[in-house]
């Protein structure tokens, strides 16, 4: 047995690989479930009593839901970058969703990339990524280049929620079939074929992004006579809001019923209490919130902008729902308060499973799962986040740079190029951001403090923004 250890421990630095695992604790596996365009207000864990997602919140129910988790970046491609890299899209250069003449030109996640996917790869786990990839088209963005030993999926940003175009084997095909579906196959196959080794494996889905459907007839069906809750916004097409909320609620419990598959496959199979799950989407979303529809780069459904993109840093867009089932380390129904990002995915990960981190990466994260263990840590009391547009807005438009900083109390949204007014928000009084504040002689020092926390934190990351504009 002793020469055993020895030997992996030479394998595992032939690697590259250090382990903090002690002497004779079995290492657990890790399934990440993200799904795509979810705010967190949709589930039923954070309080929606309309929308039915019974299998996610048992995942919270059953270890740790975040009050406050957040995206690096308030549309797809960056937030997928920060949460396989730990550093921000100006740092990888993925600033917006990345379309796809950018995307066939070779824009996306670089081959050498340092993910924590790599990381556990050369550890000895067995590495997947079922769904969507949105990080690059071209054979040097391919998933198999950064990490993952296994792809089944597409690697565009959107696909057909029916019968949908995927790569399975490096093929490609047409598939029959919901979407949902068909990729919880493929992940429950995935799971029983390396139910012996160590695994690592994201699944990330389209839902719930547009279209919203067709669904399965059982999804739709649970919502067919709802008459949905929808925000209080002067303009908005009432009707065509709830149709709207009602077909986004089906198309998460598209999701959820799948999840109920992937979980009763992991107890049947006698991996779910040695298998970390965490439940996230890569950013917020809104319907009809502030009168605006899907993300960061909304547009309007209300006035005479009816159509128009509105780039926008509020909460709704930056904050994600965040869920870790962590089987004899997080104690049921625990609830954490302090503020976490995607971007913490990489230093998360590797803590969780005990790896360590490649000494020579310089990486933005900090590691969360001492929390996570009940301990306590000097943690950030602000979250900090970027966007820079520069797609879907229109031949004539200036692309936009946004930069925010949100303390428990405040949120301040600097908009560089002038597309839209700087932003200020009490959250304290004003939780819905609906009264901006920037202007008021009355609340210049906390505008001027937190400008200047955000440019510190700009500074540290490099950002270019500074390099092209003043304050």
């Amino acid at each position: 047995m002793r020469l055993t250890l020895v030997l992996l421990v030479t394998l595992f630095a032939s690697l590259g690989f250090s382990s903090r695992l002690e002497a004779g604790e079995k290492r657990m596996n890790l399934i990440c479930i993200c799904t795509d365009d979810q705010g967190y207000w949709s589930l039923g864990a954070y309080g929606n009593k309309e929308s039915k997602t019974p299998n996610m919140d048992r995942i919270a129910r059953e270890g740790a839901r975040f009050k406050y988790a957040f995206c690096a970046t308030p549309v797809c491609s960056p937030s997928r970058a920060s949460f396989l890299t730990g550093r921000y899209g100006s740092q990888v250069k993925i600033t917006d969703w990345i379309n796809p003449t950018e995307s066939k030109a070779g824009v996306g996640l670089a081959a050498n990339a340092m993910t924590w996917m790599r990381v556990l790869q050369r550890a000895g786990y067995r590495t997947g990524l079922i769904g969507k990839w949105h990080l690059g088209e071209l054979a040097h963005n391919h998933p198999t280049k950064c990490g993952f030993d296994r792809f089944m999926g597409f690697l565009g940003g959107g696909n057909k929620p029916m019968d949908p175009t995927l790569e399975i084997d490096g093929q490609v095909k047409n598939v029959k079939g919901s979407l949902p579906d068909i990729l919880t196959d493929d992940a429950i196959e995935f799971v029983t074929r390396n139910k012996g080794r160590p695994f690592a494996l994201m699944l990330n889905t389209r839902e719930p992004h547009l279209p919203y459907g067709p669904v399965p007839a059982e999804d739709a069906a649970v919502f067919k006579n709802l008459d949905p809750t929808i925000p209080n916004f002067p303009g908005l097409d009432v009707k065509q809001v709830k149709r709207w909320t009602s077909d986004y609620y089906a198309s998460i419990h598209s999701v959820d019923r799948n999840i109920g598959r992937l979980l009763a496959a992991l107890e049947q199979l006698g991996l779910l209490e040695n298998t970390i799950i965490l439940f996230t989407s890569d950013h917020g979303y809104m319907i009809g919130h502030h009168g605006l529809h899907t993300k960061g780069n909304a547009t309007w459904v209300v006035g005479p902008n009816r159509g128009v993109q509105r780039g926008n840093m509020y909460d709704l867009s930056l904050r994600v729902p965040l869920f870790i089932r962590w089987p004899g380390v997080v104690r049921p129904g625990t609830t954490i308060d302090e503020f976490v990002c995607n971007i913490d995915m990489f230093a998360t990960a590797l803590g969780m499973l005990k790896v360590e981190a490649p000494a020579d990466y310089q990486q933005e994260g900090k590691d969360f799962s001492p929390i996570l263990r009940g301990g306590k840590i000097a943690w950030r009391d602000a979250h900090f986040s970027q966007f820079d547009i520069h797609n879907g807005l229109g031949q004539k438009a200036t692309p936009s740079a946004m930069r925010s900083v949100r303390t428990r109390d405040w949120h301040l949204v600097r908009q560089y190029n002038k597309n839209h007014p700087d932003e200020l928000f009490d959250l304290t009084n004003d939780p819905d951001e609906l009264t901006n504040l920037y202007d008021v002689a009355a609340h210049r020092a906390i505008r001027d403090q937190l400008q200047n926390r955000l440019d510190a934190w700009m500074r540290g990351i490099d950002d270019p923004i500074l390099r092209r504009t003043s304050r």
